[in-house]
């Protein structure tokens, strides 16, 4: 369960807004060589572009095990809270709050590092997508067997992972790629790539908060920092969208429990210098029915260089960030809150493009 003070629930409160329901593009992974695949390339780099989210179906993660992690995880967090708390070190279990600045919501979790060796709980249960305890070291170590849980995530991380990899092959080839289509696939299929999965629940609302608002927020507005995020969950609605050129306005993204959703990160916004959008979303819980979902976040290896691929920079050929670390990127995310853009540090400022763009045109 998630316990929250008086003055927490208010701070969680959100208006009893309806948004309307996301237009969101679907892609066959599944679709053969040829005409359907380039078709399907096209489809997924247009998400990316409009939105920064689409639909995967063709996806090849079987339903039965999928379903199984699942259901696993939902029976772990209908324990008792004791009993979740005395498991955290093997588990990586934390509540309520979402990175250690402050953010908070109406949710609890068990984060996981993803390792050759299977996966390993995140050393901070206090961590979000951005944990700094990876910063320093990584991940927790445990002697505690497994459990039938665990081994139930490794499986689901296996499956998703390499799904993670067909959709980034799929992209690279959308945009066009060649000799370096498997640049993009390759951050997050290394031994030492950063990649995590993370289960969230999200309990039911509880009936009475005094608040004079029935929603609260699950997981604050933000964007994900990594290459790509894939989600899937039990089929409840309350994740939303951020509308592109629309004030900030937000869309209801509607459940599929069959289908996997994909999120463009922050690294990918960068590799595709800007081309593609790092999508700004949260999940809000309007509901009488608990929400599980599970987050495959496909990240770079911590000494990765970082920048938009020479293939992608335009005839201008000028890039819009500057050249970093993921461990420099995470480094800097940890000093945020949940909700700050994490990207304006490391953009290339735009007088200082004119003024160079200027100067060539003065030698020309």
């Amino acid at each position: 369960m998630v316990v929250l003070a008086k003055g927490e629930l208010e701070q969680i409160a959100l208006p009893a807004a309806r948004p309307p329901a996301a237009d969101v593009r679907s892609v066959d992974l599944s679709a053969p060589a040829g005409p359907a695949r380039e078709a399907a390339a096209r489809a997924l780099v247009a998400a990316c572009e409009e939105h920064g989210f689409f639909r995967v179906t063709g996806h090849g993660v079987p339903v039965e095990l999928a379903r199984a992690a699942e259901a696993a995880a939902a029976g772990f967090f209908a324990r008792p809270q004791g009993e979740k708390e005395e498991e955290a070190p093997t588990l990586g279990y934390g509540s309520k709050s979402i990175g250690g600045n402050g953010d908070l919501g109406w949710v609890e979790y068990l984060l996981l590092g993803v390792t050759p060796a299977g996966a390993v709980p995140v050393a901070s249960a206090s961590s979000s997508t951005l944990p700094c305890a990876a910063v320093a070291g990584g991940y927790s170590s445990s002697s505690a067997p497994t459990g039938p849980l665990r081994d139930l995530l490794d499986e689901y991380t296996v499956a998703v992972r390499r799904m993670a990899c067909a959709v980034l092959e799929l992209m690279a080839e959308g945009l066009g790629l060649g000799a370096g289509a498997g640049a993009l696939a390759r951050l997050v299929t290394r031994d030492d790539s950063d990649c995590m999965l993370r289960v969230n629940h999200y309990p039911p609302r509880p009936d009475q908060l005094g608040l004079g608002a029935p929603n609260l927020t699950g997981f604050g507005a933000h964007t994900d920092p990594q290459v790509i995020s894939v989600l899937r969950s039990n089929g409840t609605s309350g994740l939303e969208i951020a509308l592109p050129g629309a004030g900030g306005a937000w869309a209801s993204v509607p459940p599929d429990r069959d289908a996997f959703f994909v999120n463009v990160g922050d690294t990918l916004q960068v590799l595709t210098n800007g081309r593609f959008r790092s999508v700004r979303h949260r999940v809000v819980v309007n509901s009488e029915r608990s929400r599980v979902s599970m987050v495959f976040f496909g990240g770079p290896p911590p000494g990765e260089r970082l920048a938009p691929l020479p293939q992608l920079l335009g005839d201008g050929r000028r890039s819009r960030y500057r050249e970093f670390t993921w461990t420099e990127f995470k480094a800097s995310g940890c000093r945020t809150r949940l909700g700050e853009d994490r990207l304006s540090r490391f953009e290339i400022a735009s007088s200082k493009i004119r003024e160079s763009l200027a100067d060539e045109g003065m030698a020309q």
